[in-house]
């Protein structure tokens, strides 16, 4: 009889160990993680996991993103450092000059400049005919005189109403388009002294009258009415389009101090 009282007990134990059991699973059942509520840094938010309570890691020291090295600086600057700590331009390109890199400076040239400098860089693009800001003329004497990487850095930055083409033209292809800009100032002052012996030198007009072209296309271009100049320049902070490196401080004017009043009798 003891026996089966004992027996009795087992089986009860059993049955509530089976239901705890059951209720268990199906407690951890609700209470699974979905992916809308997973664990996770959120930005700007402390944490307790490192010593310095940040979420945000720092960037680890000396580590350098892919395609970012950047070794050569003056491949991607334009400017190298001068021996009074300022930026200094260079008449100077970074790799080698061929016709390929001419050619491709002439097609990036023709698709981002000429709407303000004309195809052959004398400021007077079609949209400067239409009431826009008169462009730099690559053939003043000011630009002539500007080293090869002054147009790198200004196509970097930008200057006055010219705004940077850093983000639609890579920095081969900024070199590519300054040694055109150089090529271009040669051929528009080329003599028949620099053609080579047996090269043929045709007029301008006869060029025009073969392709079909009136005669007054190869005549000089002038400014038209529509044009403006937006504001005077500061001479001391550099002409639109031909920003220097390293530009002048800016002008401060000061108001004059205003008397002190009478003191009262």
């Amino acid at each position: 009889m003891e026996a089966n009282r004992l027996n009795q007990k087992g089986k009860a134990l059993g049955r509530g160990m089976l239901l705890a059991g059951t209720a268990a699973l199906l407690l951890a059942a609700g209470c699974r993680q979905d992916m809308q509520d997973q664990p996770k840094m959120i930005p700007q938010r402390g944490s307790e996991m490192f010593a310095d309570h940040r979420g945000a890691r720092p960037q680890v020291l000396n580590t350098v993103a892919r395609g970012q090295l950047h070794e050569d600086s003056y491949f991607y600057t334009g400017v190298v450092q001068d021996t009074n700590g300022y930026r200094k331009e260079q008449n100077l390109m970074p790799f080698p000059v061929t016709m390929e890199v001419l050619k491709r400076g002439q097609e990036r040239f023709n698709v981002y400049c000429t709407p303000c400098h004309s195809r052959v860089g004398n400021g007077l693009g079609e949209i400067v005919e239409r009431g826009y800001k008169p462009a730099a003329n690559f053939h003043d004497q000011v630009r002539l005189a500007q080293p090869v990487s002054h147009y790198f850095y200004v196509m970097t930055h930008g200057y006055g109403a010219m705004p940077d083409y850093s983000a639609q033209l890579t920095p081969v292809d900024r070199w590519a388009v300054a040694a055109y800009i150089r090529a271009l100032q040669l051929s528009q002052a080329a003599t028949t002294q620099d053609v080579p012996s047996g090269v043929q030198v045709k007029n301008l007009q006869d060029v025009a009258a073969e392709d079909g072209l009136p005669a007054s296309y190869a005549q000089p271009w002038t400014l038209p009415s529509t044009a403006i100049q937006a504001y005077p320049h500061d001479a001391k902070q550099g002409t639109p389009a031909m920003a220097p490196a390293n530009p002048a401080d800016p002008k401060i004017s000061i108001p004059a101090s205003k008397p002190a009043p009478a003191a009262a009798k």
